[in-house]
């Protein structure tokens, strides 16, 4: 790399470290604690994925996100899921309005997937057929309604929340779903020091007002510059030994995985720990990709990627602890640290 390169490739990632810093510190404006939830977001977005969010009610899943759309000048909009909730209802439908001559004739109203960030809330009380409605927006970025096609514009992201626990009248998201998002994020209780601030600012007369501090077009080159990003030959065999461990009779698979795992990651656990690993070394000042930056996404970009077999439930097996040994595993192998 030429001096002017390397000079080039550090004013970008200076460019990002102040973009992300930014929107972060608006979001935390609302957001008490949870700052690894926060940066998995953004990291999320800025490397041109979707994110699923996962935590019991009242922690304030819906509130980062809308949160988000304030910090951003983003068209954004907001998709409460129930099981009477039709695909009509997401991707939009044609309706019959009255002309100005009297008569009447179809038009064709987007629906709220049209946007560039969109909060699916509680995603898995929609029906399978209102889920799959979401799957062509989120791979392909257009969505079709008939003979007609809308291309989505950039940035799109899809964000949604679930609730683990209550399970009556919802819809488990199937694999080939789970598998669109790059995360998958567990929203946990708040720490103890934080309840005061969040009581304050909740039950007091604390106005928190969000500004604006990045656009579309902001993004975007966040994203290019997330792209532009090498990753050495090292570091990308580390990604593909990584994802074959989670799969079971894999040559790198663990006796965890070969025991309890039903199904391992697909190839898009391997791209989206690329994606996210770039964003992990631009936000530590470096233009290139080490193990250590695959190694912090791991457990967000593969514990819904890996599904737990009859056995390893009755074990009381969970995907948290198959990545862990997945990584020790992929460490004995290639000596790189965890």
């Amino acid at each position: 790399m030429s001096s002017s390169d390397a000079d080039a490739a550090r004013n970008d990632a200076q460019v990002f470290i102040d973009t992300f810093q930014a929107i972060k510190g608006e979001v935390s404006k609302m957001m008490v604690g949870q700052e690894e939830v926060i940066d998995g977001v953004l990291i999320a977005l800025m490397a041109g994925g979707h994110v699923l969010l996962e935590g019991v009610p009242g922690l304030g899943k819906t509130m980062l996100v809308s949160s988000l759309g304030n910090a951003l000048d983003l068209t954004f909009s907001r998709i409460q899921f129930t099981p009477d909730m039709m695909p009509a209802d997401v991707r939009g439908t044609s309706v019959l309005v009255e002309t100005e001559g009297g008569g009447h004739e179809l038009q064709f109203e987007e629906g709220p997937i049209v946007a560039n960030l969109v909060l699916a809330d509680e995603i898995n009380r929609a029906t399978p057929k209102t889920q799959s409605a979401l799957l062509e927006a989120m791979q392909e970025r257009q969505v079709t309604v008939g003979k007609r096609t809308i291309k989505l514009a950039e940035p799109f992201c899809v964000m949604a929340t679930q609730n683990p626990v209550e399970q009556e009248g919802t819809y488990p998201l199937p694999e080939a779903q789970l598998d669109r998002f790059l995360f998958k994020l567990v929203v946990g209780y708040p720490e103890e020091a934080d309840y005061k601030e969040i009581l304050r600012r909740t039950t007091g007369s604390f106005d928190v007002e969000l500004k604006s501090v990045s656009k579309a077009k902001a993004v975007n080159k966040m994203r290019k510059i997330v792209r532009s990003v090498p990753v050495p030959e090292h570091v990308e065999d580390y990604a593909i030994k990584l994802v074959m461990a989670t799969q079971p009779e894999s040559r790198y698979a663990p006796r965890i995985v070969n025991e309890f795992v039903a199904l391992g990651s697909s190839p898009r656990g391997a791209q989206a720990l690329l994606l996210a690993g770039k964003v992990k070394a631009l936000l530590a000042g470096r233009f290139a990709v080490a193990v250590e930056d695959l190694q912090s996404v791991a457990l967000p970009v593969l514990r819904h990627r890996v599904l737990i077999n009859f056995s390893g439930l009755s074990e009381g097996v969970n995907p948290e602890k198959v990545v862990s040994e997945v990584l020790g595993a992929v460490e004995a192998r290639t000596g790189a640290k965890a």
